[in-house]
């Protein structure tokens, strides 16, 4: 059965929410001022046991700092926990109704009796505050007595070698030197930052090494295993108390990175952190191996046994994801809402809509043009002089129309392959792409070493192949109608709202253009034609299809008709299921319930209707049953408000506002709304973003250098972390390392 709350004028019970519920206490001491607080006439009469067996009153009416968490699962009052916060009034606005639990009136000596029993207790708490400060500090003191010399010193040791292990994180220094075998090596990073500090007056280090001989080393690798082990756990673990503190997450997975030889799956987490901020930050990489039910299975163990969180509290996913992997992750996406419907799978806001379009079709000729296009991002990313090469050949192509010249420069130096029109764009520099690849490949001033004009040699010859161009015009036409719808989606909250309310004119285009196929196609490949006569390039049949089809002995087949039966059919069918797939009914009333937002309120003249969406979480609510009114209330509070007061215009702004507090529905659905990850980062913290933080990371390091337990103290170095933690976790984790142990025995090791 349910438990109800049994203050006056509260309506909650265990079914409905997460709080927790205490039983009134057996004392009868303690029961009597719960009792008197609760200003419960008829709870006056009832023993102390009466009470404690049938009666409960939630955490709502507790201070925060007399209820303890002592695990994710279990939630307990302090011995001395009094409740003091009640709502003794809201009965008052309506007089007329019935109510079951009835409030006393307090005479004239019900008050005096309670302020006397206040002072007494305020006088007794503080005498109380004293003695614990006196015996905290009797005990610290005990403490430190009970440590021996040795053990002090080997702490302080743990700690010096800590702050080397998160400099080395921070500042992204490898722990080895990369030196080819047979050749003599000098000291690791790590050894060297050891003996500057040493040489510079750490007296543990000093105390720990000073009998070492000069030719070994003072830490093994495997204890240097273990201390980057406990560093990234610590910091990990920072971030998980904030997730954990928030409730609601989102799981956003990124492409994958290679560590050893072996292909890993970044992890990130979306959540809204005490602050009212929306927070991504980077947790770890998962071994991407196995299959789709079992990637599904290790990310449910991860988050769950690993990390602590619980999947029923996942709200959205989204995962960035290129070639084959797209579709391995599409399935992975499918098997965690099998099990978690509410995880809702939505595109990322850090990718456009237009992109994972096209990277989610698994169609060869596209995969190929997605490729294509992101090594052509990587190779002018290399040197200034690259870019400068294409900007000439833009400049002699478009010789008669310097505006058309100056716009596509000015669209090469941004990241134009990530933007909502990459297509069109690649389709206008396609010819100068080509030209800017061919001077670049003949070299003819030596300018460009040989691995430079190796890739330019690869490029021009997948540009200069009709089956790349048709494809490509292809995207850029079928993918036309959700550009802007794209667009908006990473815009901000009206406009993702608008464009929640746009998808319905988007499909039914998608599927006109599908219903009228013969005629689009026929449009669509004379503009490729006609740009492939311009490249001097022949309309042909691919190769490997002839040869497959000559093998079948069957008739020649038109390139006309080969490229609408294998490329423009199955891609714009191929465009309508992935938006079916990734705006489902759910994903669409979550983002209409955006009206919420002040603005959208008022650019609709507050005629909205968010409870007709609002049971897509419905049960994430506190209080769900007086949702209506609650929504009835805010939409009044902004419609009457005064002339100079402006209408938030995102969910951020709105999480900000001191008495969104009192509206505990909305404030609850707004912060599930934000996680979402098709949503953008509001106003994110000054520092870079974590995704951010990993490309650097990885387009800085060599893959022979990677580390993922420095990558993770790397990405996360802006999280704050505790020194002495480290320390007790180390000491807890590996006892056979304190001194009584003989740890002289094993830290050291010959170097070959």
């Amino acid at each position: 059965m349910p438990n109800f709350c049994a203050a006056p004028n509260c309506t909650r019970k265990s079914t409905q929410s997460d709080l927790a519920f205490f039983r009134f206490p057996r004392d009868p001491e303690r029961c009597r001022l719960w009792v008197e607080n609760c200003r419960r006439a008829d709870l006056e009469a009832k023993t102390s046991d009466q009470l404690n067996k049938h009666y409960r009153l939630c955490a709502k009416h507790f201070d925060p700092a007399m209820v303890c968490k002592t695990s994710p699962y279990r939630t307990v009052l302090k011995d001395t926990a009094i409740p003091t916060i009640f709502d003794l009034t809201s009965h008052l606005k309506n007089p007329h109704s019935r109510h079951r639990k009835r409030i006393k009136e307090l005479t004239e000596e019900d008050i005096r009796r309670i302020k006397e029993r206040r002072l007494a207790s305020s006088i007794e708490q503080l005498h109380s505050k004293k003695d614990i400060e006196a015996t905290e500090g009797q005990d610290a003191a005990e403490e430190e007595i009970k440590l021996s010399a040795e053990e002090k010193d080997f702490r302080d040791y743990l700690r010096s070698l800590f702050e080397i292990v998160v400099m080395l994180g921070k500042q992204n220094i490898p722990l080895e030197t990369n030196v080819p075998e047979g050749v003599a090596r000098d000291p690791s990073h790590f050894q060297a930052l050891l003996e500057y500090r040493i040489n510079a007056g750490d007296e543990a280090l000093r105390r720990r090494f000073e009998a070492t001989a000069v030719n070994v080393e003072y830490l093994s690798a495997s204890q240097q295993s273990q201390l980057l082990e406990v560093c990234e756990g610590t910091v990990r673990e920072e971030v998980l108390m904030e997730v954990r503190e928030s409730r609601f997450f989102s799981l956003v997975t990124g492409d994958l990175v290679e560590f050893a030889g072996e292909r890993h799956l970044p992890l990130f987490l979306r959540f809204v952190d005490q602050s009212n901020a929306l927070r991504e930050e980077f947790l770890d990489f998962l071994p991407f191996e196995g299959d789709e039910a079992s990637l599904v299975e290790k990310l449910e163990t991860q988050l769950t046994d690993g990390w602590g969180l619980r999947m029923e509290d996942c709200r959205g996913q989204a995962h960035v994801a290129t070639g084959t992997f797209a579709t391995k992750m599409k399935a992975v996406a499918v098997g965690l809402m099998g099990k978690y419907p509410m995880a809702m799978h939505t595109p990322c806001s850090t990718c456009a809509l237009n992109i994972h379009l096209a990277n989610s079709l698994p169609f060869p000729s596209v995969q190929v043009v997605m490729a294509t296009l992101r090594k052509i991002d990587l190779f002018f990313k290399q040197s200034r002089s690259l870019q400068a090469e294409l900007e000439k050949a833009i400049s002699v192509y478009h010789q008669e129309n310097d505006e058309k010249a100056a716009e596509l420069k000015e669209a090469c130096s941004s990241t134009w392959t990530e933007q909502h029109n990459v297509f069109e764009l690649t389709v206008d520099l396609l010819e100068s792409l080509l030209l800017c690849m061919d001077c670049i490949r003949d070299n003819e001033n030596v300018k460009f070493p040989d691995a430079i004009t190796g890739d330019a040699y690869s490029i021009a010859e997948t540009l200069a192949d009709f089956e790349f161009i048709v494809t490509l015009v292809i995207l850029k036409n079928a993918l036309s109608f959700t550009r802007a719808f794209g667009k908006n989606l990473q815009g901000e909250a009206l406009d993702v709202f608008f464009a929640a309310n746009s998808l319905t004119a988007v499909l039914h285009s998608l599927n006109e253009v599908f219903d009228n196929i013969e005629v689009y196609h026929e449009f669509w490949f004379e503009e490729a034609v006609n740009l492939a006569g311009t490249m001097e390039i022949p309309v042909k049949v691919p190769r490997l299809f002839l040869r497959k089809h000559r093998s079948a002995d069957a008739g020649e087949i038109p390139p006309e008709t080969y490229f609408k039966e294998y490329v423009t059919v199955p891609l714009i069918r191929g465009v309508i299921d992935e938006v079916d797939d990734i705006f489902s009914q759910s994903n669409l009333k979550a983002l209409k319930c955006l009206s919420l937002v002040p603005a959208i309120m008022g650019q609709m003249k507050f005629n909205t209707s968010e409870e007709n969406h609002a049971d897509v979480y419905c049960k994430d609510l506190p209080n769900p049953d007086t949702l209506p009114a609650e929504l009835h209330c805010w939409k009044i509070k902004w419609k009457h408000r005064s002339k100079e007061v402006r209408l938030p215009s995102t969910i951020h702004e709105t999480l900000q506002l001191s008495d969104v507090k009192f509206f505990p529905n909305v404030n609850c659905f707004l912060k599930v709304l934000t996680i979402l990850p098709v949503l953008m980062l509001e106003d994110s913290n000054s520092f870079e973003t974590s995704r951010k933080r990993l490309q650097t990371y990885l387009s800085d390091t060599p893959i022979k250098h990677r580390c993922k337990g420095l990558a993770v103290l790397h990405i996360n170095s802006h999280v704050k972390h505790d020194l002495d933690v480290m320390v007790d976790k180390y000491c807890r984790l590996y006892p056979e390392d304190e001194p009584e142990h003989g740890v002289e025995a094993e830290i050291s090791t010959v170097v070959i």
